[in-house]
């Protein structure tokens, strides 16, 4: 995922609890992937962000490649600064 593009609008699929029917998915839609990942990693639970996917450009993205992406040293928006110094 070297070449991504996270200026490309996505659209981000999420289940409130897991193990939820796929009748009772949330959408959401961004206008860049990147509000999304921030919105899976930095607003969700954390144990939610495995009935999580976001669609954009024709593909599919499951929360192992949330977590890449947003750790991509190429990932365009600031993180939180963490408050135990980690």
């Amino acid at each position: 995922m070297t070449d991504f593009d996270y200026e490309m609008p996505g659209e981000f699929y999420s289940r409130k609890k897991q193990g939820m029917r796929p009748s009772s998915l949330t959408y959401q839609r961004f206008d860049t992937v990147a509000e999304a990942i921030r919105f899976a990693m930095e607003d969700l639970p954390s144990a939610a962000l495995g009935g999580c996917m976001l669609e954009t450009n024709g593909e599919r993205l499951g929360a192992r490649e949330l977590r890449e992406l947003y750790a991509s040293p190429r990932y365009p928006l600031a993180r939180p600064i963490s408050r135990t110094g980690k």
